[in-house]
């Protein structure tokens, strides 16, 4: 059986596990810290990162990875398109969403969410003008029509859903605005409508029970 580790708190850690429960597959998950350099986690993750998958043949990290070698090996029901180029449209938007956008916000999180001390002022108007032009960006890519990449669930769901809440949080708490919001991407709909999915309120009811347990 497949076990997915990491730790439920985690975007990266919750976009591979949306993606196992929209397939069926079965698997089992693995508490696994970033702050662990043991070698059980460098053996999984070479950079200590978190999440890793392990199968029968043996580990898998970074979370695109693991999802296209789940396309790969279940692929129904598919998370990508049979059109090639629809495919690579939604690996695009995949892109953007991950290694663009959140990556950018990823530079708040530290202040926002873990106590670091304030940014400078020149730090936080560098960062604020790298979100912004990363949130301009996808919204030249995102549908929303319903779903991310148009009618149909994919890959780019399993981002977009575990991305936007943490753009949004973070930039409201240092900036004092939802800057997603501020340039009118209004995702608030999306995600309501994506959280009706079972595998969406599973892995929301776990990252809540995870934040609670995480509680001083």
């Amino acid at each position: 059986m497949l076990t997915l580790h990491g730790f439920a708190i985690s975007n990266y850690y919750n976009k591979a596990k949306l993606a196992l429960l929209e397939k069926g597959v079965p698997f089992e998950e693995r508490y696994a810290g970033v702050r662990d350099k043991g070698e059980a986690l460098l053996a999984g993750s070479p950079l200590g990162k978190i999440p890793y998958l392990t199968t029968e043949q043996g580990c898998l990290c970074e979370s695109q990875v693991i999802l296209e070698y789940l396309e790969a090996t279940y692929p129904d029901p598919p998370l990508l398109p049979r059109d090639p180029f629809a495919a690579a449209k939604v690996r695009e938007l995949v892109t953007f969403l991950d290694w663009h956008l959140e990556i950018a916000a990823r530079q708040l999180y530290p202040t926002a969410f873990f106590g670091a001390p304030a940014l400078s002022e020149g730090n936080s108007a560098r960062i604020r003008k790298e979100v912004e032009q990363k949130i301009v960006a996808v919204q030249r890519l995102l549908k929303f029509a319903p779903y991310a990449a148009g009618d149909s669930f994919t890959m780019a769901d399993c981002c977009a859903f575990v991305d936007l809440p943490l753009v949004g949080l973070a930039t409201k708490t240092i900036y004092g605005e939802d800057l997603l919001l501020a340039h009118g991407l209004d995702y608030k709909p999306y995600l309501k409508f994506v959280g009706e999915r079972a595998s969406a309120q599973k892995v929301n009811a776990d990252r809540k029970a995870a934040l609670e347990q995480a509680k001083p």
